[in-house]
Parts: structure tokens; sequence; C-alpha cells
């Protein structure tokens, strides 16, 4: 319910482990839910990629990130240092 009802979902990291078979169960179903549902969608670090790419669900998904770490410093206001470079450079 409460992902149904989401404008905005940012998820980062897999539920479980996500490699065993027996154990990746969660984290396809969440990646169907989130998938299906008509909010916004990023998904941040490269398991997570990985889990929505075996889900069959990457079109679907409005952003994916490889960089787990640099996605959640990014929401929280951090500068990142690529980010920083560019600008540098731009305002030379």
């Amino acid at each position: 319910e409460v992902i149904s009802d989401a404008q905005t979902i940012w998820w980062n990291g897999p539920m479980g482990v996500f490699e065993i078979d027996k154990f990746s169960k969660g984290s396809i179903k969440m990646s169907h839910y989130i998938s299906e549902g008509h909010a916004t969608s990023v998904v941040g670090g490269g398991d997570t990629a990985d889990v929505v790419a075996r889900a069959g669900d990457a079109d679907e998904m409005t952003f994916i990130s490889t960089g787990g770490g640099a996605s959640l410093e990014l929401i929280e206001g951090k500068e990142l240092p690529g980010v920083k470079a560019l600008r540098s450079k731009e305002n030379e």
C-alpha cells in the first residue's frame, strides 16, 4: 500500500542475500512492486541495479545508478567529488 501510494521511491540496497536464489524472492518482489507503480523510481547501487535487471524491470524504472553510496550522499545534500570537479572546470 505504501509503495502504491508513493510519488517518489529511492531504493538503495537489495533485501537480503539476493545472489542465492532461495533468498532472492523479497528483492525480486520489491522490484516488481516498484516497477508496477506510478512513482518516480530511483534505484541506487550496483547490487540493487542487478536485482532490477534480474527481475526484468529495468525499463520500468525512472533512473538506475550503480553508485549506491554516492546516491545516498547526493540526497543528503553532500557535494560529490565528480560533480565538484565538473563545476570547477566549468567555472575556469
